[in-house]
């Protein structure tokens, strides 16, 4: 029998193929497990902004968006941009996504933090090592009856867009920024051409953000969110991606850590998230 499979190549790539797609339904099943939380189920916001560190840090926000969006195709799980601002060289000044899927939330909650990157930079002509930070902070989409927005809270505010958007983009004031007065949280949107369009965006984002800030207020946990919100830099990262003097990426929360950084950078997080999650269940 084992003659037989040495000489059918197809057959054992096709055994191969059946078992890692096995194993990949053993490992979604035990994620479901590891959903506690009442809100693990919803749909998410998840937006990035780069540290201090100017092109460098841009640039490490993109590749983490690049790398989320990737994990998300992997999953198959849906989402759309709802806000990107390019950086004035390179990178990304702020992005914003919505993901929606089965606990897309409960999937995402674990790369909320600050994210360090450390390699040898592609902008300084001396090749010198550079580390950069961005932080990521993800919220569960809240449903529309559960936060009430009064309209006298809220001042908005449109201007011409900067980003993607195809040929409008720049003629016409279409973007929209929306500040909630009594919290004082700001939100903008200007992915889509209609200055309506971006507007409800803009509201969605904003019903989300005020969820989350209630809700840890509540909990007497924002004076720590806010704490590492406010400081991108060396100390309060979660997770470290080193590409230069060695490869690896850790998670400073769980221990968890890989040599595999290009995988990883690709959208391969799936260790990651399980660590997390077992450790919050624990």
């Amino acid at each position: 029998m084992s003659l037989l499979f040495e000489k059918d190549g197809a057959t054992i790539k096709e055994i191969e193929k059946s078992i890692k797609a096995l194993k990949r339904s053993i490992n979604n099943l035990e994620l479901r497990a590891l959903f506690q939380d009442p809100q693990d189920k919803r749909d998410a916001i998840l937006t990035i902004h780069p540290g201090a560190g100017g092109t460098e840090s841009c640039d490490w926000a993109e590749m983490l968006l690049r790398m989320y969006m990737r994990y998300l195709e992997k999953k198959g799980i849906d989402y759309k941009i709802l806000d990107f601002q390019p950086g004035p060289e390179a990178g990304i000044k702020e992005a914003t996504l919505e993901v929606k899927g089965d606990n897309a939330y409960g999937l995402l909650k674990a790369e909320t933090g600050v994210h360090r990157l450390v390699r040898v930079s592609p902008f300084d002509a001396s090749h010198r090592r550079h580390t950069s930070f961005a932080s990521v902070f993800v919220y569960p989409e809240p449903e529309e009856v559960e936060i009430k927005i009064e309209p006298q809270d809220l001042r908005i505010e449109t201007f011409r867009a900067s980003g993607h958007g195809g040929q409008h983009v720049n003629v016409t004031d279409s973007a929209v920024r929306i500040t909630h007065i009594p919290t004082g949280i700001t939100v903008s949107c200007q992915q889509e051409r209609s200055q309506y369009q971006n507007r409800q965006n803009a509201l969605r984002i904003l019903r989300a953000r005020l969820y989350s800030f209630y809700k840890e207020k509540q909990r007497e946990d924002l004076n720590r969110l806010e704490k590492v919100k406010t400081e991108i830099a060396w100390g309060h990262q979660i997770r470290s991606y080193v590409l230069f003097p060695y490869r690896l990426v850790k998670d400073h929360r769980t221990g968890f850590e890989t040599s595999k950084v290009e995988e990883v950078l690709d959208g391969d997080l799936d260790g990651f998230i399980r660590s997390y999650l077992l450790k919050e269940k624990r």
